[in-house]
């Protein structure tokens, strides 16, 4: 089955304002940069982004921030972003930090159709304040587990380096980050690969996220792939 849309704006078309969203990439590796500038040009507002941070002011989901098109940031810290810290800090922007492996498993629960995950993170922190907690018996020795829903979003947008137009995704080291995960979760997931082949190309064994869970697939028009913080040692 055939995939493939044209281009950025195409593959996010049904994006409305006050969806929730999920996207992939750690800091700026790996982000799905096309689509959120194509985000940015529709002017969809309200939405509630799921990635582990926003990227910074002038690139990524930052740009998003930036014009006022995010209600809610689910995510794991704050990183570079001073306009992500200032919106959470004047109470513009409504912000849930949690655990960085409970995001990864909310997702992972979410595109394996399980409502809830118990985890011990966050127990006895501001993080469990009004969730269930549970007393379980695990490997001989019983402690408490804090009940964390799975992540539901509408739309899932990643960045590949490789797909095929039926939807199979190759990702390059450390660009896979969360991105598998976030494919996973999404009722409709977008892909933009930086090369598009034709089914049978790709190595089965090579293949990081099966074409199942992907809807659209396109070549990505540019990829700029912006640095946070270069580091170089002295010669």
């Amino acid at each position: 089955m055939n995939k493939t849309v044209k281009n950025s704006d195409e593959a996010i078309h049904g994006i409305k304002d006050g969806m929730t969203i999920a996207l992939g990439g750690f800091g700026l590796c790996g982000i799905p940069e096309n689509c959120i500038a194509a985000l940015v040009r529709s002017g969809v507002k309200n939405l509630t982004c799921i990635s582990n941070n926003a990227g910074v002011d002038d690139f990524g989901l930052g740009l998003l921030l930036q014009h006022h098109q995010v209600k809610k940031m689910i995510s794991s810290y704050v990183g570079e972003n001073a306009e992500f810290e200032r919106q959470m800090l004047s109470g513009e922007l409504e912000v849930d930090l949690i655990p960085q492996g409970t995001l990864a498993t909310r997702l992972l629960a979410g595109g394996y159709g399980m409502p809830a995950i118990f985890t011990p993170a966050g127990v006895g922190t501001e993080v469990a304040i009004g969730k269930e907690v549970r007393r379980f018996k695990f490997n001989g020795e019983e402690k408490d587990y804090l009940m964390e829903y799975a992540f539901e979003p509408e739309f899932s947008i990643v960045k590949a380096w490789k797909g095929d137009a039926d939807g199979n995704l190759v990702f390059r080291l450390t660009a896979r980050n969360f991105s598998p995960l976030v494919a996973m979760a999404g009722k409709i997931t977008i892909a933009e690969v930086e090369e598009l082949v034709e089914p049978g190309k790709l190595d089965p064994q090579e293949i990081h996220v099966p074409g199942i869970y992907v809807h659209r697939i396109f070549k990505g028009e540019k990829f700029e792939k912006r640095i946070e913080q270069r580091t170089v040692r002295k010669k």
